[in-house]
């Protein structure tokens, strides 16, 4: 009876383990994506103020705002291209690294920019701004050429695949339009 009870325990025991470990590994889940969710939200009322204060502002206000929308969209696109085909297109992973780096930049350089949005005095603004919209233009022309080069190798890829295809597709057709007539088999004369 004791050794029973000494089980029943045990499993008890694992049980209640198992459902400590998979509680704490549902609350980090649900606690990543609670902040994953966050910064995205964040990140889209961002954009949605930059597009207003584009418009809004005038002169020189307008200007960083735009850089800073010209910063973001090179970078998100540029990202969304190479994670589009990076999983099936192993030379692209070079590529994502480099642009893990070139996004480090966009990042600084959009910190600078948002720090000069907020600048009260408007001469140091136009005093730094043609600097930052050199800057902004090499990142951007720099994300661009990445993107467009991962765009063009996925063209190539699949008009290669297609070519291919269609080749053995033909080649398969040919095969099926191929047929040497049969006789017909020789039916036995009625007397025989």
């Amino acid at each position: 009876m004791e050794t029973a009870g000494i089980v029943v325990l045990l499993f008890v025991l694992i049980f209640v383990a198992l459902a400590t470990v998979a509680s704490v590994r549902t609350v980090r889940a649900v606690k990543r994506s609670v902040t994953r969710g966050t910064a995205q939200a964040r990140r889209a009322v961002e954009d949605v103020q930059l597009k207003a204060r584009r418009y809004t502002t005038p002169g020189l206000g307008g200007e960083v705002a735009q850089l800073r929308i010209d910063l973001r969209t090179a970078i998100d696109s540029t990202f969304a291209a190479l994670d589009a085909h990076h999983p099936e297109d192993t030379a692209l992973a070079e590529a994502a690294s480099l642009m893990a780096r070139l996004n480090e930049h966009a990042r600084a350089l959009d910190g600078e920019l948002k720090l000069l949005e907020r600048e009260p005095d408007k001469s140091r603004v136009a005093a730094r701004l043609p600097e930052l919209s050199t800057r902004v233009h090499h990142v951007t022309h720099s994300a661009d050429s990445l993107r467009w080069a991962a765009q063009d190798r996925a063209h190539h890829a699949t008009t290669d695949d297609l070519a291919g295809l269609t080749d053995q597709i033909a080649i398969e057709s040919a095969a099926l339009r191929h047929w040497t007539p049969t006789q017909p088999p020789k039916l036995p004369a009625p007397g025989e």
